[in-house]
């Protein structure tokens, strides 16, 4: 018979009264106080992340600036599909993006921007995949998780906020917000571990600027979906 501590242990297990606390792979935030929530204290590998926002601009994409960092210094690739504007690579670069080991895929169809994220996913070459999908079905949602379990690599999904009312396979899924002077508000929807009401505030890095410039890069049209 299998001791109770034996089930306790794993990874898809956790008590209902307190965070998960089994060994998963993970990557840190960056963010200490998002970190101290995130169940194994960071972004969890093999799991689809689900980060709910409306619209760009309002830091989303800088919170996951020291992921693609992180997955970068160990050596990994990340992939980044259907982005709803061009990348402006002078403020990826900015923020320490290295781009000879970035793939962008701009598919044809939200359809397809799922498959290329799901087969991406799946192949286990890179070490994160970060898509945008306005839309995306129950089904097309689990066989995202799956093929992240799969792989084991960063799972990151960006969706509008109204998809929180719907049922997701996601362990875990944020609510993205406007905070206070600046700063980024952020709401645990759905985590391995008790529900949380309180949103997190983040202080997110400044605008980083054009080489040789003055004008930040934020507010260039080109820069809209960099959010840096």
């Amino acid at each position: 018979m299998t001791a109770l501590a034996d089930v306790l242990a794993r990874a898809d297990v956790w008590r209902g009264d307190c965070v998960a606390a089994a060994p998963l792979p993970t990557v840190a935030s960056g963010f200490a106080a998002l970190d101290a929530h995130l169940p194994g204290g960071g972004w969890p590998r093999g799991a689809l992340i689900e980060l709910l926002v409306d619209g760009c601009g309002l830091g989303e994409v800088s919170l996951l600036l020291p992921a693609l960092r992180a997955v970068r210094a160990e050596g990994g690739w990340s992939v980044v599909v259907a982005p709803p504007y061009p990348l402006h690579a002078p403020a990826w670069a900015a923020a320490g993006i290295d781009f000879s080991h970035l793939a962008v895929v701009s598919p044809a169809s939200e359809r397809d921007a799922l498959w290329a994220m799901e087969q991406a996913l799946a192949s286990g070459a890179p070490g994160l995949v970060l898509a945008w999908a306005a839309w995306a079905d129950a089904r097309a949602l689990r066989r995202l998780q799956v093929a992240a379990a799969a792989g084991r690599a960063l799972a990151l999904l960006f969706r509008p906020l109204h998809a929180a009312g719907e049922a997701s396979p996601a362990p875990l899924r944020l609510a993205l917000a406007a905070g206070t002077e600046g700063a980024l508000s952020v709401r645990m929807l759905k985590r391995r571990g008790p529900p949380t009401t309180t949103p997190i505030e983040l202080a997110l890095p400044h605008p980083a600027r054009y080489p040789g410039h003055g004008r930040s890069l934020a507010r260039h049209p080109s820069a809209r979906a960099v959010c840096v």
